[in-house]
């Protein structure tokens, strides 16, 4: 009898790959192996933009960095087959890849070419848009950046070896130009991948994903001796000083909850969620599965303008003067106008960084309640009594802070110096959170850059002394942090000697900051893109000139 084999064992050509995509299908590179997840995109717990910034890729890095090794043991039912060798990314659909179902004959190698090489939906304005030292070292694959770019530049500058006359930014920050990275050619990008995963492997060795459990005990603490200065203080009606408490404990307690969003914690999924739910919904009056499905796609597209909902804050900051082009932005499904109120808030956006981000909890809530009360939680699969507990979540949070605490204190003046003080205190944190991405690069150098090396050019870290860790929360530790997004908060600083040495060792800069240092970056990169503004301004009043003398000259 003829022993049948397993469709797992068929063998995908790229091109095969190519049509199942064009037709709609997920396809997803893991290990080798051919993944559908077409099944699997409504029931995502992190959402479905997740998968499909995945799709025509290679995402085993991306994959095995947010999920624990009993998820990608369950991904194993979703398996159609593999491939043989190694895998040319294509462009993603959502992000403006091309697919077609079939090509006349002799045309497939230049269609693959055309397909693989379109690495952004949209190209920079070749006026206003620094295109972060494109003109890279190694041109043998100039075309993973041909849309980021005109032909007619590159070959001066690679001649030049320079960045082009356009770039506006001040180069001090080595993100801001692909001069300082290894090359996007295959053998320079699998050696840095090569060395990514040997790395994850020294840190698991090194026991850096077990959890520090003591130090939660030491947070624990904290968090009681906050809530119960909170409540000391509105017993004896100091109510602006308990905001500020209630502010402390807010922004000290979203440190974990960011542990628990990426299973850090107990590295149980429903364990970890629990506590973040517990912490964000019932504490805090927000929606972890929110800050999952966003979070998510952060750490995938990490800085890129038509993609990461962490920078796109468009009428009030931009960090990009692609947002002058009204991008769509993928993940809100709308365009992000540059209209007349935008050119006017974006403007003067270096001095207002600081005072939206005093309010920007404000934003969290419409956030969190636009994302539970739409389609996008999943209601089947693992995850679907999630957004029924989150939903509890929310109405205990408004219960003991709404009508408990807020309609308890006697004056409207008093309860809004609570309401504000408790609110604006929390706001360290969202300076923190754009600290280390709004001074990095964000150009996008299309799918041939690895995903290490991805992380380390659009983020950055801060230093502070060990003693201030706490303050920081793990979050001075983006770097380190977006490359392994499941290792324990609290081992973030043992592995930051790791991956300097390996940022050494395959040529990629390390950035990191100090406190003060890495605010002037960000204040630096919201000023220069301020300036462009006024730049935009006037070449639409000498446009509008010209069009209108050129008119009366005809008549």
């Amino acid at each position: 009898m003829a022993s049948r084999t397993s469709p797992k064992d068929r063998v995908w050509s790229r091109r095969e790959i190519e049509g199942l995509i064009a037709q709609g299908r997920k396809i997803i590179i893991l290990d080798g192996q051919v993944i559908k997840a077409d099944a699997w995109l409504p029931y995502h717990p992190g959402g479905n933009l997740a998968i499909l910034h995945m799709v025509g890729r290679d995402g085993t890095d991306e994959i095995r960095a947010l999920h624990s090794r009993e998820t990608l043991g369950q991904m194993q039912k979703y398996v159609i087959g593999r491939i043989e060798g190694r895998w040319q990314n294509f462009t993603p659909p959502i992000q403006g890849g091309v697919f077609t179902e079939s090509i006349g004959k002799g045309g497939g190698e230049l269609q693959e070419q055309e397909d693989s090489s379109s690495c952004s939906s949209t190209a920079p304005s070749p006026i206003f848009e620094p295109t972060d030292g494109l003109r890279h070292r190694n041109h043998t694959e100039t075309s993973s950046i041909s849309s980021l770019a005109s032909d007619d530049d590159l070959p001066e500058a690679a001649e030049q070896n320079a960045t082009p006359k356009n770039h506006y930014f001040v180069c001090n920050n080595p993100s801001n130009s692909l001069l300082n990275y290894p090359a996007l050619n295959a053998t320079a990008q699998d050696a840095v991948i090569s060395k990514y995963r040997a790395l994850e492997v020294r840190l698991r060795a090194a026991g850096l994903y077990n959890c520090n459990y003591t130090a939660y005990a030491w947070e624990i603490t904290r968090y009681l001796f906050l809530i119960t200065s909170c409540f000391a203080c509105l017993h004896i009606q100091q109510y602006a000083i308990a905001g500020i408490f209630l502010g402390l404990f807010w922004h000290q307690l979203v440190f974990t909850a960011h542990d628990a969003g990426h299973m850090g914690i107990t590295h149980n999924f429903h364990l970890d969620t629990s506590i973040g739910i517990f912490i964000a919904n019932f504490c805090g009056g927000l929606s972890i599965g929110w800050w999952k499905r966003s979070h998510n796609v952060h750490h995938i597209v990490t800085n890129m303008p038509e993609h990461d909902q962490d920078i796109q804050h468009m009428p009030f900051f931009a960090v990009s003067t692609k947002f002058f082009q009204s991008l769509y932005s993928t993940y809100h499904g709308r365009v992000l106008a540059f209209d007349k109120l935008a050119q006017v808030l974006l403007s003067v956006q270096h001095w207002t960084y600081y005072p939206i981000l005093a309010l920007a909890h404000f934003n969290l809530y419409v956030q969190s309640y636009i994302y539970l009360f739409s389609k996008q939680p999943p209601r089947k699969g693992p995850a679907w009594w999630h957004w029924y507990l989150e939903l509890v979540g929310i109405a205990v949070f408004w219960y003991w802070f709404g009508y408990l605490v807020c309609a308890s204190i006697p004056t409207h003046l008093s309860r809004f110096a609570f309401v504000m003080t408790s609110h604006v205190f929390s706001s360290p944190l969202h300076v923190q959170i754009t600290l280390s991405h709004f001074a990095m690069s964000t150009v996008d150098v299309g799918v041939a850059e690895s995903f290490a090396q991805r992380m380390l050019r659009t983020t950055m870290d801060v230093d502070c002394p060990a003693w201030l860790d706490f303050v920081h929360g793990g979050l001075q530790f983006q770097a380190v942090h977006h490359l392994f997004p499941r290792l324990p908060r609290h081992n973030l600083r043992k592995a930051q000697s790791y991956v300097r040495e390996f940022c050494e060792e395959v040529g990629i800069p390390y950035v990191i900051y100090g406190f003060g240092r890495g605010n002037l970056e960000v204040l630096g990169r919201l000023e220069e893109v301020a300036r462009q503004v006024s730049y935009f301004q006037e070449c639409q009043k000498v446009a509008a000139k010209d069009l209108i003398e050129g008119h009366h000259a005809v008549s």
